[in-house]
């Protein structure tokens, strides 16, 4: 599975977000922004992604999953803006 088909899977279900996927091999990062998060703990964000992908973690299409969320505002003060 290549980046793109995660990125795109993500968008399906998370249309209103900013999606970046990297990928290594079977190791990904997602960096995701939106609204949505706004409210939502640290756990909860990854929930989230998570609950998207859990197919692809149960049968080792993704191996690792490294899950970066934010809401707009938190993006703007994590990237220094």
């Amino acid at each position: 599975m290549q980046a793109e088909d995660v990125r795109e899977r993500l968008a399906e279900e998370l249309p209103d977000c900013e999606l970046e996927v990297k990928s290594d091999g079977n190791h990904f990062l997602v960096v995701a922004v939106g609204e949505r998060f706004e409210g939502m703990s640290p756990v909860r964000k990854q929930q989230t992604i998570y609950g998207i992908l859990n197919d692809l973690l149960a049968d080792g299409t993704i191996h690792a999953l490294t899950i970066k969320a934010f809401t707009p505002r938190e993006w703007e003060q994590q990237s220094g803006h």
